[in-house]
């Protein structure tokens, strides 16, 4: 299992399990999901000034973990069980799409497998590290497998070098990974 975050564009044209967003029904569901979540987000969120109300926010991102339907279920599990608190993606994949990097403050409505929204969740922090260089702490926090270091290393790596290929691009431990911490503001 590798987290292998997607991330869909900010405009909402993909439903971040690879597919677009071409439905209004689906589109509909993510905007009543947010109604519901708005509250959870509190006064300090991404879009809005320190202190500005819930409601004032703009809707965030929505995708998925993982890179296949089945994983992106298995990760989402996960996450409202409590044992991943954290995610990795290459700096790279967010340079091919023009998406900015996450940051601390960040909200974004996770979708499961099959694109629906069922959760609110917050980055609480993010470090950019070389992937040599990623801990046995954040491994652990993905809470995926093991949650050693090594199979973290070894499941990323294998991900990463199919996603890496996709791109033209080869696969280098110096490679730049984001590591974010988030926490769960509401689950559906």
């Amino acid at each position: 299992m590798c987290d292998d975050t997607t991330r869909p564009p900010t405009d909402d044209s993909q439903d971040g399990t690879g597919g677009a967003i071409h439905d209004e029904a689906h589109a509909e569901r993510i905007a009543e999901f947010w109604d519901a979540a708005r509250p959870s987000a509190g006064s300090i969120s991404q879009g809005g000034a320190a202190g500005e109300r819930s409601e004032n926010v703009e809707r965030p991102s929505a995708w998925a973990f993982g890179d296949s339907p089945g994983l992106a279920d298995e990760l989402l599990a996960l996450v409202l069980g409590g044992r991943k608190t954290a995610a990795a993606s290459l700096v790279v994949e967010f340079e091919d799409v023009a998406d900015p990097v996450p940051a601390a403050g960040d909200l974004s409505i996770v979708l499961d497998g099959q694109g629906e929204p069922r959760a609110l969740i917050r980055t609480t922090q993010v470090e950019i590290v070389p992937f040599a260089e990623v801990t046995a702490v954040h491994a652990s926090l993905e809470g995926e497998g093991d949650r050693t270091v090594e199979a973290w290393r070894t499941e990323h790596e294998r991900a990463w070098r199919g996603t890496l290929e996709s791109l033209g691009r080869e696969f280098d431990p110096s490679m730049l990974v984001v590591c974010e911490r988030f926490t769960v503001l509401y689950s559906a």
